[in-house]
């Protein structure tokens, strides 16, 4: 048995950092542009040179995504970046239009070339073919079973490497190629910038009864008929390592530090446990179990892998998550009175119980016992996002230490472009693209 790599996405550098202390073997990131998660907060060159460099001082790879599906207008511009990109030195690009492929074979041949899943890679001679252009990994579409994928897996170069999604959120449309948002809001989902209407909640029209709208009951559960489940593997390695898989990729360039290390933290223990014995991975599953609910998630499938899914991997009653514990911060240093400095995420005041999460696996509980604004001022709450503070704890942190408490409420609703629009001008029931895009021009 090979063991996996495991793949942590980073929105910034600060969840970088904190992929890198968790457990990733690698990290992917985006850069200012040609990414499929355009929202994110993405990398500056600057951003992206430090990234790296701090990463392989730890031993992590990095991974740069250029994924857009490229129209004529870009192609200049993705020329430019890849010039950069081959100073910056990052291990792999992750690509997924032939045009920009090629570009890139051309301009950095020094950096592998990982196909990504938008490329619908779905059988053998699909990764053959890209193995003959020179790829170094194919990332699997999210449709593949573990059957497929151990078939692929056998019948590919051993130097071709498979990777494969083990957890994170699930696109309805086909390996993440959806037109819907471009429709709705004119935002290209296949150039980063979706607005997830799969999660809107949608009503029929009949013909002859305009301006009547009927809700859609696939069944008593509720109407959110494209609303997916998030994908967990995490009982499932063993079945992932047999299928050959080269690396576990989590999804998530649109997450928290608080959600990537808890995934990368329970991701890496599994992992690692598995290779140990597999006695002791089966041991300690009630402890991934219970980690892993303590992100943000929508109740969870292990989609296609084991056949189609079923109605249980969607979720009919509403679009909302679940979530355990709010971000507080990270701790970026420790000073010579034992304070940890970091820059607050959510508000909490002095007295208050919060937990630290460590890269190790424990969690300590903790209370606040003082705080103090940069200028030395003794503060008793921090309502202001991303203010610097230091804060005395009952047990010192260390540096990289996530701070955290738990949720007083356990489910929220995201709130979508469109759906923004609608709720402001009172829109109720169906309304027509065009009208959208006035509401979003206004």
């Amino acid at each position: 048995m090979k063991k996996p790599e495991l793949l942590i996405p980073a929105s910034s550098l600060e969840v970088l950092k904190t992929a890198v202390m968790f457990g990733a073997d690698a990290v992917y990131i985006g850069g200012d542009a040609f990414g499929l998660r355009a929202k994110a907060k993405n990398f500056s060159p600057e951003e992206m040179k430090e990234g790296i460099e701090f990463a392989h001082a730890h031993g992590v790879k990095v991974h740069v995504t250029v994924n857009i599906l490229a129209h004529n207008y870009d192609l200049d511009g993705v020329e430019t970046y890849l010039h950069e990109l081959k100073e910056l030195k990052p291990d792999a690009l992750i690509i997924a239009d032939p045009g920009i492929f090629m570009k890139a074979r051309r301009i950095c041949p020094e950096i592998d070339i990982h196909v990504s899943t938008q490329a619908n890679n779905t059988n053998y001679e699909t990764y053959n073919f890209w193995h003959d252009l020179g790829a170094k990994r194919v990332v699997a579409a999210r449709e593949l079973s573990l059957r497929e994928i151990k078939e692929i897996t056998s019948r590919i170069p051993e130097d071709l490497e498979m990777e494969c999604f083990i957890h994170g959120a699930m696109c309805i449309s086909y390996s993440g190629r959806c037109l819907l948002s471009n429709y709705f809001t004119g935002r290209d989902a296949n150039k980063g910038a979706c607005t997830h209407p799969c999660r809107w909640k949608y009503s029929v029209v009949e013909e002859k009864r305009p301006g009547e709208y009927l809700p859609v009951y696939e069944n008593e559960r509720g109407t959110y008929i494209f609303n997916s489940k998030d994908l967990c593997m995490i009982e499932h390695i063993p079945e992932m390592v047999d299928a050959g898989i080269d690396s576990c990729k989590i999804e998530g360039r649109m997450k928290t530090a608080l959600y990537v290390a808890t995934v990368a933290r329970t991701y890496r223990k599994a992992i690692d446990d598995f290779f140990e014995s597999e006695e002791k991975y089966r041991e300690n599953m009630p402890w991934y179990l219970d980690q892993i609910s303590k992100c943000t998630y929508r109740q969870f499938t292990t989609g296609f892998y084991f056949g189609k899914p079923s109605d249980e991997a969607q979720i009919y009653d509403n679009n909302t998550y679940v979530n355990e514990y709010i971000y507080l911060g990270i701790v970026n240093e420790i000073d010579n009175r034992g304070y940890a400095k970091f820059e607050q995420r959510n508000k909490f005041s002095v007295g208050d119980d919060i937990e630290i999460m460590k890269p190790d696996g424990t969690d300590v509980k903790v209370k606040v016992e003082a705080m103090f604004a940069e200028d030395g001022t003794a503060v008793d709450s921090c309502p202001h996002s991303k203010q610097t503070l230091f804060v005395k704890l009952s047990e010192q942190p260390e540096k990289y230490d996530i701070l955290r408490v738990k949720s007083k409420r356990t489910t929220g609703k995201r709130k979508y472009t469109g759906l923004r629009y609608l709720k402001k001008y009172r829109c109720h029931g169906l309304i027509d693209v065009y009208s959208i895009m006035h509401l979003r021009d206004k």
